[in-house]
């Protein structure tokens, strides 16, 4: 018998559609960071970010008890459109845009994100991530979003696509501009990485 970690997404809704509330727990606990991140980073407040969190999720229970689910293996972009949506339904609400905070992609950030490194090491790391994070503020929106969700979500271009209402080769395009923006601002500003 499998363990709750080994259970694919399909097999943990299962299970809670059964009534495994663990199941659903096992779900959250696989997912919270990208998901909360992503969250946090659309909206800059650390409990508003909180809230809307527990918001998708209270969304996400409601849909699938009521049978509206339908399981495509894709549980963390169905999860992170979701909050995507919330965080855009509250900007509608408060009738101003999303200032969409982001860090780099992919290749500066990996080795930023490593947590292997001496205590010297993960500091000097940090003020790294910092500087980045202030420069993506920097960036047009859209390219913000799309390094957001395809950093930190770890989305498909394709699901960046989606969840963005545009097409692949445009979410590409924001990706590479905002990277080369990016490295234009590095060099700059002269910021060593």
């Amino acid at each position: 018998m499998k363990s709750a970690i080994q259970k694919t997404d399909s097999e943990l809704i299962r299970l809670f559609r059964e009534g495994n509330v663990s199941a659903l727990n096992q779900l959250i606990e696989r997912y919270k960071d990208k998901i909360y991140t992503s969250i946090y980073l659309l909206l800059k407040d650390k409990y508003l970010a909180e809230d809307m969190f527990q918001n998708a999720f209270i969304k996400v229970i409601e849909t699938i008890r009521a049978g509206n689910y339908n399981e495509e293996g894709k549980f963390l972009p169905w999860v992170i459109r979701i909050a995507h949506n919330l965080c855009l339904d509250h900007f509608r609400k408060v009738k101003r845009s999303p200032a969409i905070k982001s860090a780099d992609g992919e290749t500066m950030l990996d080795g930023i994100l490593d947590n292997s490194d001496s205590v010297e090491t993960k500091m000097i790391k940090h003020q790294a991530h910092d500087k980045v994070r202030r420069l993506v503020d920097l960036l047009p929106n859209d390219q913000r979003e799309v390094i957001v969700l395809r950093h930190y979500a770890g989305l498909s271009f394709k699901e960046v696509a989606t969840l963005t209402n545009c097409s692949i080769n445009t979410a590409l395009g924001r990706m590479r501009y905002g990277l080369i923006n990016l490295r234009r601002m590095v060099d700059e500003k002269q910021i060593a990485l």
